[in-house]
């Protein structure tokens, strides 16, 4: 059965197997210029540490204990987590992560959004999930100067070993000045097992979600901000928005992380906002907390910036920098 979720992958069986523990070997570039970014990869904990000028600034982790695959911790410029990987009264919470409730026709639904409450012993952190996203392997990867790019693909499971959907996703990173940087994120879904049915309600969905650390949260202070001038949950929450941005000032220094939906999503769509520090944007309509189905062989992504700045939402340029993003697709 395992080997059935990896044959659609087939096509890309010429990609580089990495080996564990090391740095990721980069392509070989045109101009040698010194790398800013540095990727460490440990197969063995499970984790990809993200580097930039000698500093974490963010860890991939994709084990084989966690649920499904996920960012943390995601530093801010002058090192604090602005995420937090896992806490009460919402334990499913993953900082970053990309999931959805979904059906396979003839089979039932699986909460992928949910998959930490299927594990098999919850009194026993070592053993698996009945339901989860699990990492496949990763793409070759590449790294010039202040950008990196990298892929992984991934295979979204039920009852341990029944394939559902495929999912590839590309990553480039950008570093930026002072701390900051910038990712540049693309989930595709592959309904390569039959159709296959979305079926999220419209309260417990964001592709994708952030879930920010408690001292960045409203309540603690902080603000959010949408491209329509909407402040916190009240005023962004359920609205259209081109952008959403989280900020507080914490130790006496201001940070925040913003989220951009790419103009190919499709435009206008909403934006899922917490005060307590989860958000994330939304569908377009149609298929914005309604059922709808794709067909065996059809796709379907969300592609987004995450830009990790220093200073609030106008200090920070955060609107400047979405119209660098949705121009030129990068910072």
């Amino acid at each position: 059965m395992r080997a059935t979720a990896l044959g659609t992958f087939s096509v890309l069986a010429a990609w580089t197997a990495l080996v564990a523990g090391q740095v990721l070997a980069a392509a070989p570039a045109a101009k040698q210029t010194s790398a800013r970014i540095e990727l460490k990869r440990d197969d063995q904990q499970g984790q990809l540490q993200i580097l930039i000028d000698g500093k974490e600034a963010l860890v991939y982790c994709y084990g084989k204990r966690v649920d499904l695959p996920h960012f943390f911790p995601v530093r801010s410029p002058s090192g604090k987590s602005l995420t937090i990987q896992q806490t009460e009264p919402y334990p499913h919470h993953r900082s970053i992560w990309f999931a959805d409730t979904v059906q396979l026709a003839g089979g039932r639904k699986a909460s992928f959004y949910n998959a930490f409450y299927s594990r098999l012993d919850r009194k026993d952190p070592d053993r698996l999930f009945r339901d989860r996203i699990r990492h496949v392997d990763f793409l070759p990867a590449t790294v010039q100067g202040n950008v990196a790019e990298l892929g992984m693909r991934l295979v979204w499971e039920m009852d341990q070993n029944t394939p559902v959907l495929d999912e590839s996703r590309q990553m480039r990173i950008v570093a930026l000045e002072q701390g900051e940087y910038f990712l540049d994120l693309k989930f595709k879904l592959l309904a390569a097992y039959g159709d296959v049915s979305f079926v999220s309600d419209a309260a417990h969905y964001a592709w994708p979600y952030v879930r920010m650390s408690p001292e960045f949260s409203v309540q603690k202070g902080g603000r959010i901000t949408n491209s329509a001038g909407g402040i916190d949950q009240k005023g962004t929450n359920g609205k259209p928005a081109h952008w959403v941005d989280y900020s507080n000032t914490v130790a006496g220094m201001a940070e925040g992380l913003a989220i951009f939906s790419h103009p190919e999503n499709g435009y206008p769509h909403t934006w899922l906002t917490r005060d307590y520090g989860t958000f994330g944007p939304r569908r377009p309509d149609p298929r914005n907390g309604k059922p709808f189905t794709i067909k065996k062989g059809d796709t379907i992504g969300q592609r987004v910036g995450i830009l990790v700045h220093s200073g609030d939402v106008k200090s920070g340029r955060v609107a400047e920098r979405y119209r660098q993003y949705a121009e030129k697709g990068s910072l």
